[in-house]
């Protein structure tokens, strides 16, 4: 980064070059916690600045506050945005981090019991892994962070993930207009159990079948194929955005 240069790139010049060669580095360091290199430099007899700013591992915050450039314009990062900029610049993600007093002893062995039969039924995982004792199940499946379980761990096996993340839940509506609404239903529980019983309540109470028959034979017809719904409600919950806190 060069200061003293114009719009065209060519040198305009400083005043008081020296004194800024002095004074830049101090207060950026106050105000970043950073160290810049600025150097002296001369073109056609005008003096300007150079900065050389190392890469940081680390997001830089500006007097406790983060920002990220967006087109020509600067945004404030805040709430769940500031988390995931966080998070990337550490190199982990949302489902990642680690969560604190919780154990897998504190995990729903209904649960667990539940992921081993849908495992064995679609012959993704080896018999003798789906077989081992619980601890050794989550860590094969990477959601162990050191001593700690992560937040997936903590969705998909805890009897009531609600306590450690906000909103992890499902709500079912249906309205008679867009802003009639004559029932509602709310799953909560691990993901297993959210996905089951989405599905029943869609099946059973949301979704009207339209009915025909063939000869003595009743038949129904969904207005969504099944497959196509469990579809989309395992989409909704595995590419959800947790971090919001609002239930899908």
């Amino acid at each position: 980064m060069h200061i003293g240069r114009n719009d065209k790139g060519e040198v305009a010049g400083i005043a008081d070059a020296k004194k800024l060669l002095e004074d830049l580095p101090n207060k950026i360091r106050d105000l970043l916690g950073i160290l810049v290199e600025v150097n002296l430099r001369q073109e056609d007899g005008r003096d300007y600045l150079e900065m050389v700013t190392p890469a940081y591992a680390s997001p830089i915050s500006y007097r406790g506050h983060y920002y990220q450039r967006s087109g020509s314009t600067l945004q404030e990062l805040k709430g769940a945005a500031l988390d995931r900029f966080l998070l990337r610049k550490q190199g982990r993600t949302w489902d990642g981090v680690p969560v604190p007093k919780v154990g897998v002893d504190d995990l729903s062995v209904a649960a667990i019991d539940a992921f081993r039969t849908l495992a064995r039924g679609g012959r993704r995982m080896e018999p003798a892994v789906l077989a081992e004792p619980a601890a050794s199940l989550i860590d094969k499946l990477h959601l162990l962070d050191g001593q700690y379980l992560k937040r997936a761990a903590v969705l998909l096996f805890h009897a009531d993930p609600e306590r450690f993340v906000t909103g992890a839940f499902v709500k079912i509506g249906y309205f008679r207009s867009q802003s009639d609404l004559l029932y509602h239903d709310e799953i909560h529980g691990d993901l297993f159990s959210q996905v089951q019983h989405t599905m029943e309540l869609l099946l059973t109470k949301y979704l009207k079948a339209a009915i025909s028959y063939r000869g003595i034979q009743r038949l129904e017809s969904l207005p969504v194929p099944q497959a196509a719904l469990r579809e989309a409600v395992l989409n909704a919950l595995i590419h959800r955005d947790y971090a919001v806190g609002a239930p899908v």
